[in-house]
């Protein structure tokens, strides 16, 4: 059966084979489950790592934001500056806490936050009500930190990091999240480490961290069935949905059953894509997926390494082909994202690459393929109007990402640069 398995860069790639065993251990102990030692751990296990003096988890990178939000005494509709090519999860904690999202475009080689945009935005608006500007270092590339924190500094603005796609990845030799006033990660299904769900805010404003822990004791923890739904994850997704995922479309037939049966959680809930707040949001960190996020902290240097290893093999194979390859600035790689060029027939650009290659049970990646991804987002619902962000809407049509996480092998890796190389 195993030989059904696709080469996939979602579905929770990051687990091995003791993550798996661990969340399985779990599942049979529900008194570990809400509240337990580890969520202390992983809070020390960061503050250590960033050399940050606060650290406060959260069931979900969504929830850290939206804690940060709240906490930062800010009125109605004040603005929040972002980029676009995005995921709604950095929208909605906007939406949530009643403030206003501002979209910046994006660089097209960086695939971070355009600097002259940015400058031009707020030069036009004079920065009235813009009060807080969150930078996404993008697919685990590190945005323009000089620039940006002379930028905040010139127009009073506070510096929110969104360390969603970067853990662990540095800008001249500092570790991103240790930039800006306060900072959050994701340790979601498909990031850099995996709990399933789950995220952290970091700082070094004491004033803030107090506000912060002071929202997180009042939230409480999520419902029993809620982390039910999150340790089954890894055993299903890895024991029977992959290995049979392309077996008469059985594997990928059951994730749909497990989902809208509730067994298994979506990514995204539907209410999410409206810029509605699903009711497992804001919460705590439950110790269950504390332990899982713990056991997966420990192997981030190794994850990281193999990531760029990976990468570093994509590029040399395909430098002589026509597809536009990542900047080659330092970065840890989550993905390897690449565009398509103006001058390849309909047939090869990125969407149908991406089909084209699904047929072939290799699951390449479609972040994004619209300026605020999942695809169904209601972009209006977003605070979004289409056409405001030009190179972000190109992005969206010309990428695709290739996996390079830990459960993808040199051999792997090769099957996808060989389809690529000969794509018709």
């Amino acid at each position: 059966m195993s030989s059904f398995r696709p080469i996939s860069i979602s579905l929770s790639p990051n687990t091995e084979r003791d993550d798996i065993h661990l969340a399985l251990k779990l599942f049979f102990k529900p008194w570990l489950w809400k509240r337990g030692e580890s969520e202390e751990f992983l809070e020390k296990e960061f503050k250590n790592y960033l050399e940050i003096e606060y650290a406060i988890s959260f069931n979900s990178g969504r929830s850290a934001l939206l804690a940060i939000l709240k906490s930062l005494d800010l009125k109605e509709n004040n603005e929040i500056l972002l980029q676009a090519f995005t995921c709604n999860a950095a929208v909605s904690p906007i939406l949530w806490a009643s403030l206003k999202p501002i979209f910046i475009d994006c660089d097209e080689k960086t695939f971070n936050i355009d600097i002259t945009n940015l400058e031009r935005t707020l030069l036009e608006t004079r920065g009235k009500k813009s009060k807080v500007l969150m930078v996404q270092h993008t697919f685990g590339l590190p945005a323009e930190m000089d620039k940006i924190l002379e930028i905040c500094k010139k127009n009073n603005l506070i510096l929110i990091e969104d360390c969603a796609h970067s853990l662990g990845a540095e800008y001249r030799g500092k570790k991103v999240g240790t930039f800006g006033d306060v900072a959050f990660f994701s340790f979601s299904r498909d990031k850099v480490i995996s709990s399933v769900y789950g995220g952290i805010v970091v700082t070094n404003n004491e004033n803030l961290a107090k506000k912060i822990k002071e929202f997180k004791e009042k939230i409480g923890y999520p419902s029993y069935f809620w982390i039910f739904q999150q340790l089954l994850h890894p055993v299903l997704m890895n024991y029977l949905i992959l290995p049979t995922y392309s077996f008469l479309r059985t594997g990928k037939t059951l994730l749909i059953i497990f989902q809208w049966l509730k067994v298994l959680s979506k990514a995204v809930h539907w209410l999410e894509k409206r810029g509605k707040k699903p009711g497992y949001f804001p919460k705590r960190l439950p110790n269950a997926l504390a332990i899982l996020a713990l056991n997966q902290f420990k192997k981030l240097d190794k994850f990281n390494q193999h990531r760029k290893k990976i990468a570093e093999f994509y590029r040399k194979e395909l430098k002589e082909t026509s597809f536009k390859l990542p900047t080659e600035s330092e970065q840890i790689y989550l993905r390897f994202t690449i565009k398509t060029s103006k001058n390849l027939s309909t047939d090869r650009q990125a969407h149908n690459i991406i089909r084209k290659a699904w047929q072939q049970n290799i699951l390449i990646g479609d972040w994004y393929t619209t300026a605020i991804a999942p695809h169904d987002t209601k972009l209006e619902k977003m605070g979004y109007k289409l056409g405001s962000c030009s190179k972000a809407e190109k992005l969206a049509k010309e990428t695709f990402n290739l996996p390079t996480h830990i459960n993808i092998s040199r051999k792997e890796a090769e099957k996808i640069v060989d389809f690529l190389k000969n794509i018709k």
